[in-house]
Formats: C-alpha cells, structure tokens, sequence
C-alpha cells in the first residue's frame, strides 16, 4: 500500500518505518526541513532501540522517503495517517491546531487530486471526538470529495517500540464502515500473525480506549508507590509486599514497581487528558486526579527526605544524579523525576553533577546551565555529598561500589528505582535511602 504519515515524530517515524518494513510504501512529510534532511541521509532525530537500523535499511531499499512538499506526499497515497502533536496545557487540555492544520492541507490535496479513494488517519493522541471533527473539517474544505475516515491509536512504549509495533498486543482501529475496516485488516496482518486481534469498532471508543490504557497504567504506579510510602510508615518492606501481592493472577505485575512515579509524554499527558474531559462533561473522574496528585507528590515526598538528610538545608551541598530520561533506553526527559528533582535541589541552593548514558543532550536542552552534565557516571559522583538515582539504566545496577564510595565525599545514596539490596549497602558502609523498604536492621543505615 501507498501510505503517507504526516508529522516525523516518535509516533510518525516509528510508524512510517515498520510498515516500510513489511512491503508498504511509505512517505513521511514534515514541514522541519532540516528534520527532513537528516532523516533523508539515515538519521534518527531520535534514541529508540533499532530505530535508525530500519530507518537506513528501508531508505536503501527505497520504501521509505522523506519530504517537505505535500504534494509530493499526498497523490498518490492511499492511507494518510496525521501523526502531529497534541501538546497539552497544565489542566490538561490538548491543543489540536497541528492536527486542524493536517486537516486542511488533506483536504486541499483531495480537491487537487480528486477520483483516488483514500482514508484519513488520525493516530495522534486525541480528545474523544476530534477524528470526527477532522472529517467534518475535511468535508466542509473538499466538499464532494470521498474518503474514509479511521482512528488508530498507539501503544508504543520508548524503548521497545519496535517490538511493540512489530508484535503487538493488539490493534485498535475506529471506522465507519466495512470497507475501511477491511482495508486496515490487510494493512496490519503482517503484524498480527501472532494470534493477537485486530479491534475494529466506533470511532468515540477508539479513541477512548487509548485514554483509558494509559490512564489505568498510571493507576498501577501511582497506587504502588502510595503503598510503599505507607510501608515507609509502618516499617514494611514493599518489595516483599508487591511479591506477595502480585502472586495473585487478577493483579499481575507489570507497572507495579516503587519508584518516583511515572513521566513521559504520555502517562502524564493522558492522566491529565482525562481528567480535563471530565471537567468538560460535568463527570467526577477523581479516581484520574488522585492518580496525577499522587504522582507529583511522589517527587516532592523524596526530594524532602533528600533535604531531611542534610538537615533541611542544601545550600553549598553537592548532589550527584545517575538517569535524567524519564526510563531506561530512550533519551526522553519530557516530565521526568530528575529533572523536576534537580531543579528543587538548584533552587534549595545545592550544585548538581549529573549523567545519563544517551538523554545527556535532551537534558541540557532542558536544563540550560544549571547542572553540570559529565560523559561517565563516576565522574558525576565525584567530590559530591550524597548520589540521587532516578533511572534505572541497566549501566547503575551493578556499580563499583568500592570506586562509588572513593568518588563521594560522603557515601550516601538516595534510590529512587530500588536498585540495590539495603544489606548489601550497609554492610559497605553507606547511608542508603530507598522507595517503601524498611531498614536491613535495626539501627541500620537504610531509610
């Protein structure tokens, strides 16, 4: 098939590069010339694992090109897919102008080139109701004009989104009719060969089946951590009480790990997305905002036990911090704990050494000159009064404890993804902080 994704970010390129991988030809359309250019010569814009592989092999074999001109993109093209971005406002509420936007440069296309028959894709994030908007949007601009309109949601996951595309668990497509349903079954089968469904339905519940996929994920976190802070209290330790907890079939164990809470573009996007919609309908959706209340306080509850230590007061300490990406295996800090936890620790009027092994470049971007950003994590650690762990990159997980606690002026650690036993760390003489565990021993120095 000839398919055209409008927008080169993560969901467009990810997207355009895996169907390029099955046969399809795929044109990918951006109005970032420079974007553009690079990605023409193999260039990821991007850190996703075997991204720029597929990128530069399907560029070779020439199912995969890159342009700027919608003309270009759009004539031949039977499948449109709008993959533009839907940022959001603090309350939550998503700005559609890109999406509008695709709209009518669509339907100036399909008045330029009429008789083709084409379907217009809304995969971007959006509000419940807006792939409906955008036909409509297309209809009153091309009037006359035919075309299918469909939704198609992702559930891609930075750092395996390869896999999660190639082998998904399922596929969510919302149409309006068989034909358009049909269409999709041969698009995706080279996917779901694995035994996994294809679900065709209407185009409101496509939509809100991304929504409340992610938000019930964000559930999980949120809701662990909120056990974790009351084994704190208690002296219970989380790990033992997730153990025993998700023995249990009906709850399983994925996304229930302690930590500093989710981040991302989509957790926090979608959570708040949510909660905006319900705002709007006059539905209480407060299960959605003590999810997101949740999360911010995670942070805020770790970073005051960081202030705790050093007696409420950090001016003229020293913070080392290993992991700046949101999670392990993409460069994204787009909400991460670490950066809102380094951006207290400045404020407080502490200096900050920090590394991460690819998100150091999206970090500074974000960061500007306030932390001090080095190329090897022992180098972060070094002169500084305590080390902040917010990512659990596998590089962290076995670390030279011995060279670890030579680099630190002082051998505390604060762990906020629970990488290490708190035995093993008191036995090497540290101060060691974790998320919901009690103590080694009594009199220990674990918290």
């Amino acid at each position: 098939m000839r398919l055209t994704m409008v927008g080169t970010g993560y969901v467009g390129l990810v997207t355009g590069v895996c169907f390029a991988g099955t046969g399809n030809d795929v044109t990918c359309l951006d109005v970032d010339a420079r974007k553009i250019d690079a990605l023409r010569q193999g260039r990821c814009p991007i850190y996703e694992p075997g991204l720029e592989e597929l990128l530069e092999r399907n560029i070779k074999n020439g199912r995969l090109r890159f342009t700027t001109d919608a003309t270009e993109a759009y004539k031949d093209a039977e499948l449109i897919f709008i993959c533009v971005g839907t940022p959001s406002d603090d309350a939550g509420h998503a700005d559609l102008k890109y999406v509008l936007a695709a709209a009518d440069d669509i339907a100036a296309a399909l008045k330029r080139f009429p008789g083709k028959p084409r379907t217009v894709v809304v995969k971007s994030t959006v509000p419940v109701g807006t792939t409906l908007k955008v036909r409509d949007r297309i209809r009153a601009a091309a009037p006359g004009t035919k075309f299918g309109i469909a939704n198609n949601p992702e559930f891609l996951k930075e750092g395996d989104a390869i896999t999660d595309f190639n082998k998904p668990d399922r596929v969510v497509v919302g149409v309006e009719d068989e034909e358009t349903g049909a269409l999709f079954r041969r698009l995706y089968d080279p996917f779901v060969r694995n035994g996994h469904p294809i679900f065709l339905m209407d185009i409101l519940s496509s939509e809100m089946v991304k929504y409340a996929s992610n938000n019930f994920l964000a559930t999980k976190i949120s809701f662990i951590n909120e056990m974790a802070n009351l084994c704190e209290a208690y002296g219970a330790d989380i790990g033992k009480v997730r153990e025993g907890m998700c023995a249990d079939k009906r709850i399983g164990s994925q996304f229930l790990y302690p930590g500093l809470g989710y981040g991302g573009s989509c957790f926090p996007k979608d959570t708040l997305a949510c909660i905006a919609m319900g705002q709007s309908a006059g539905v209480p959706v407060s299960v959605s905002q003590a999810v997101h209340d949740t999360n911010q306080h995670q942070r805020d509850r770790f970073f005051a036990r960081i202030e705790s230590h050093f007696g409420g007061n950090l001016k003229g300490k020293s913070l080392a911090f290993w992991g700046l990406a949101f999670k392990p295996r993409t460069d994204d800090v787009r909400e991460a704990p670490a950066l809102t936890l380094i951006r207290k620790a400045l404020a407080a009027g502490a200096t900050v050494r920090a590394f991460d092994p690819v998100a150091s470049e999206t970090a500074r971007a974000e960061l500007g000159n306030g932390p001090t950003i080095v190329s090897e994590m022992y180098e972060a650690a070094k002169g500084a009064d305590a080390l902040v762990i917010c990512t659990d990159w596998d590089d962290f997980k076995s670390p030279d404890f011995d060279r670890l606690a030579a680099a630190l002026k002082s051998p505390v650690v604060f762990d906020g993804r629970n990488l290490y036993r708190p035995d093993e760390l008191v036995r090497r003489g540290f101060t060691y902080y974790s998320v919901g565990r009690a103590g080694a021993a009594p009199g220990s120095r674990a918290r």
